[in-house]
């Protein structure tokens, strides 16, 4: 019995596709099914019941996988141990982070945590908050930079930056005759929003429900997207506005776009961005280390809390 084998289990388990698994574990597929078989063969038991689709554990398989999480939890802390053997960081990083804070903060600090730490290895999984928060309940994760409260007691929360809402309305829009928008110029008509599950699309209606005067109505919104980019390009397309997160704007370029940023007049609308994690004993100089490079990137207007209309 080896980790590798506990650990393909674990990942089939959490996929229920052998495929998937093997891709996620970064081998192939016969390559994972066969040190599957060979556990099973030595167990003399059955783990997945390869007869259903999706497969599903069988009843001793699920005992099995429950203990190979421990096992694997257990080995991801002696690991952490090591990592804290002296003052040079080194070793994996899991880091979870929701799509609308992904594509817009990782290009401004990557570069340089590489070259500072080039021992540390990052590992990102680009998910909605509420599997961020799951990750690192099963432990997948270190740690997860997230828009909202996790609200979980497992889990610490520390801030790094409060990032302002702007709008982006298309070229023919009413909206782009003003130097600057207001909550009060939202209307359902024309405001694209995210799949639910998203947390910026959560609080788009939020921001509408508690702050305007006109309630936004849902049952109006008529179109919908799993990512912030499709919406961009509708709008560019002279189609109605989205809300954008602040750092959305360094990868627009103002002279060549088809559609217009609008900065919010005072108060201004914007979301918390933390960092959380679980284990708060393991890791802390990586964790601190992480959050310096962020921190050193990011705009000092972002950083006040006392200003603007925070939304969660």
């Amino acid at each position: 019995m080896t980790l590798t084998q506990l650990s393909y289990i674990v990942a089939v388990d959490r996929y229920r596709h052998f495929a998937t698994a093997a891709e996620k574990s970064y081998v192939t597929q016969p390559t994972l099914s066969m040190q599957i078989h060979k556990l099973e063969d030595e167990l003399d038991i059955t783990i997945f019941d390869r007869s259903k689709s999706p497969v599903i554990p069988t009843e001793i398989g699920e005992k099995i996988i429950a203990e190979a999480k421990k096992m694997l939890k257990q080995e991801k802390h002696i690991e952490d141990l090591a990592s804290l053997r002296d003052e040079e960081l080194r070793g994996t990083f899991r880091i979870g982070i929701i799509p609308t804070i992904a594509p817009y903060l990782l290009p401004l600090f990557l570069r340089n945590f590489r070259e500072k730490y080039p021992d540390v290895r990052l590992i990102f999984e680009e998910v909605i908050t509420d599997d961020v928060l799951d990750l690192l309940d099963q432990d997948h994760l270190d740690i997860g930079v997230i828009a909202t409260p996790a609200d979980r007691g497992n889990i610490f929360e520390e801030d790094l930056y409060y990032e302002p809402f702007l709008g982006y309305v298309s070229e023919d829009h009413p909206l782009a005759k003003k130097e600057e928008i207001s909550v009060d110029d939202l209307t359902g008509s024309d405001l694209w929003l995210l799949n639910e599950g998203h947390c910026f699309r959560d609080q788009t209606v939020q921001l509408c429900k508690k702050f305007r005067k006109n309630q936004l109505d849902e049952q109006r919104i008529e179109f919908e997207s799993g990512n912030l980019a499709t919406l961009k390009q509708l709008v560019e397309q002279n189609f109605g506005m989205t809300l954008l997160p602040y750092l959305a704007k360094n990868q627009i370029d103002a002279q060549c776009a088809k559609a217009h940023l609008r900065h919010f007049s005072d108060p201004v609308p914007r979301r918390k961005v933390r960092v959380v994690y679980s284990r708060e004993y393991l890791k802390t100089n990586v964790i601190q280390a992480f959050k310096k490079e962020v921190m050193n990137v990011i705009p000092q207007e972002l950083t006040q809390p006392d200003e603007g209309l925070l939304v969660e």
